[in-house]
């Protein structure tokens, strides 16, 4: 299978495929990242390159098949390797582990073609999202709090709507299509407590390579959570509509941050 890498983590592959069953020291792979000069966050810049190539293999730290670390020295590729063809002719190398397919990176002409990112829809939203480099560098503990906190908020709403559905259905009376919205609105809530539940373990037990699958899963839950953003319109017999319309509108970026935490370290990679 083909395998799309940001430039760095090619990079990063084509050194420990140099030297597969060595250890490439971490100031060995700054200095191929970053000429002499750039002023980077060194460690933070490797991390990162390492995580997104474990990430696009399908490797994991803990129980490394490609990549293992050397705690505070560096990384070394443990897999067997081949070169099949000749360097001159600019062939691929194909990576061989047990229990894993073959693989190898495709190289691009651009940076942007070369990013790895999961299947997402095309279009103008899809160009006002976040990338990791937009983000600034946070404490893991922070972005895993806020995190885990965004989800219980919602739990919370699902949770309250289910335990006041008379009070919800007399508020909906009024409009037209009311037992629509009222289906709607009790079985979304049924369905996505435990997704919520899937999250908030995943984050809370650092699930390898849980960003990829969330990243590819934000989709659907982007469309969850902007209906549930109208969730303070159901509390509109204790609060005011103006209040009502203010919570909504911080709630509508409330997806939109979640995928930023994510991609600042929520599940402990970045």
């Amino acid at each position: 299978m083909r395998v799309r890498l940001h430039a760095q983590p090619f990079q990063v592959l084509a050194m420990l495929l140099e030297r597969p069953g060595e250890m490439l020291t971490r100031e060995e792979i700054s200095r191929v990242l970053w000429p002499e000069g750039t002023f980077v966050d060194f460690d933070h810049g490797v991390n990162s390159a390492v995580n997104r190539l474990r990430e696009a293999l399908g490797d994991r730290a803990a129980n490394p098949r490609f990549v293992e670390t050397l705690a505070r020295r560096g990384y070394r590729f443990v897999a067997p390797v081949e070169v099949v063809g000749s360097a001159e002719a600019g062939v691929p190398v194909a990576l061989t582990a047990p229990a894993a397919p073959a693989a190898w990176a495709e190289t691009c002409d651009s940076a942007e073609d070369m990013a790895f990112t999961p299947p997402a829809r095309e279009g103008f939203l899809t160009g006002l999202l976040a990338t990791e480099a937009d983000l600034p560098r946070s404490p893991h503990r922070l972005v895993r709090t806020l995190f885990l906190l965004l989800q219980v908020m919602y739990v919370g709403f699902y949770v309250g709507a289910l335990a006041n559905l008379g009070e919800i259905s007399d508020l909906l009376a009024a409009l037209p299509v009311a037992e629509g919205i009222f289906l709607l609105m009790a079985a979304s809530a049924a369905l996505l407590i435990p997704v919520r539940a899937f999250l908030l373990a995943a984050v809370a037990f650092r699930a390898p390579a849980f960003r990829a699958k969330y990243l590819r899963l934000w989709w659907g839950l982007l469309a969850a959570d902007l209906v549930w953003s109208l969730a303070p319109f159901l509390l509109l017999h204790h609060i005011s509509f103006g209040l009502a319309l203010a919570c909504t509108t911080l709630l509508v970026y409330a997806p939109f941050a979640q995928r930023s935490l994510m991609l600042m370290g929520a599940a402990g990679e970045r």
